[in-house]
């Protein structure tokens, strides 16, 4: 049996999390709005201006329970976390490998190879069900180049050289979105290409904001297989970057983040009236939007796929765990090579 375990995300501004008894309780303005036991919870994530108390903060770090503090727009802030855990073998072996660039080289090789593949089922899928004849031809012809450029990260010399493919693919993939939205929704939500920090349009202030909620699953899936969150292979290392973390989510961006943004848009759920646009051009999810995204975000992290590996039907939200682990053995030599997860 699989379980999900559940995060608690709080965007009411002022709101008030704290502890009673053995349960979680949420009060706004002196009035209690939520009461959850904490042996359901994995995690906490506050949005914006939420208040913990102490003794809640103690509790999550006894219990091996996250807190995350994020900003309005999702951005990571800063965690609480208790005593590191891990494998130390495990650990010196993965900064080992780390320092070997041919190793660092295949891993990242395998990472990019997945993103792409995943990218191209993505524009593929788009084409099947475009109506228009002319982007359907489009969003094929996209997903032949990114084809093409599986070729040439497979035969990259360097990591530079990897990365400047991915780099070219993502914008030829991004150039290919606005053909799957929906033609109704194409004036609300076009994207000028990928921008962040801060983000110009509707569709890239909400993938960023799918992206950060999904960073924070991949990092926590790093850190549960005993691994060193800060030290990637793809992405370089930099204090205070979870460069491990941003190198596993590579590969869930495209299939999970993208395609719920585009569910998302194409259905309705979202309108440009759930963002906010900010002075100097900024754009951002409003609160009723951030609360329709997290809500289809933790019903997407329920549904349930067949893993290609291990054949068993899991939660889309264990693929981070199930992917992480992959990443252990890799650098225990267990796996000849980093296998990632690739959707159909």
């Amino acid at each position: 049996m699989h379980s999900v375990q559940n995060t608690l995300y709080v965007m009411t501004p002022n709101a008030y999390a704290h502890l009673e008894n053995a349960t979680l309780r949420i009060d706004v303005e002196h009035e209690k709005k939520l009461q959850v036991p904490l042996h359901h919870l994995n995690g906490l994530v506050c949005f914006g201006n939420v208040m913990v108390s102490p003794g809640l903060m103690h509790r999550l770090a006894d219990e091996g329970k996250s807190l995350i503090l994020l900003d309005n727009s999702g951005r990571f802030k800063a965690r609480l976390e208790g005593p590191v855990s891990g494998n130390i073998l495990l650990r010196q072996a993965h900064h080992r490998l780390a320092s070997e660039p041919a190793f660092s080289l295949e891993f990242a090789r395998a990472v990019v190879v997945g993103k792409l593949k995943n990218s191209r089922t993505n524009l593929q899928r788009g084409a099947r069900e475009a109506a228009d004849v002319d982007e359907a031809a489009t969003l094929t012809r996209s997903a032949n180049n990114l084809a093409a450029s599986v070729r040439a990260a497979v035969v990259a010399n360097n990591l530079d050289e990897l990365r400047g493919v991915e780099g070219e693919a993502a914008r030829g993939y991004f150039a290919a979105l606005n053909l799957i939205v929906k033609p109704q929704a194409r004036a609300s939500f076009a994207l000028n290409g990928r921008t962040r920090r801060p983000p110009l349009d509707r569709f890239n202030a909400l993938i960023s904001f799918l992206y950060a909620m999904s960073m924070n699953d991949c990092r926590s899936a790093c850190e549960a297989a005993g691994l060193d969150v800060q030290l990637g292979f793809l992405h370089a290392v930099r204090p205070g970057r979870a460069a491990l973390a941003l190198d596993l989510q590579e590969e869930f961006r495209s299939i999970i983040c993208d395609r719920l943004a585009l569910t998302l848009i194409n259905r309705g759920q979202i309108t440009a009236t759930d963002f906010d646009e900010r002075e100097g051009g900024a754009v951002m999810l409003g609160d009723k939007g951030r609360r329709i995204v997290v809500t289809a975000w933790q019903e997407r992290k329920q549904e349930e796929i067949i893993h290609p590996l291990t054949e068993n039907k899991i939660p889309i939200g264990l693929l981070p765990f199930i992917q992480a682990r992959f990443i252990a053995r890799t650098v225990r030599g267990e796996m000849e090579g980093y296998l990632p997860y690739l959707t159909k």
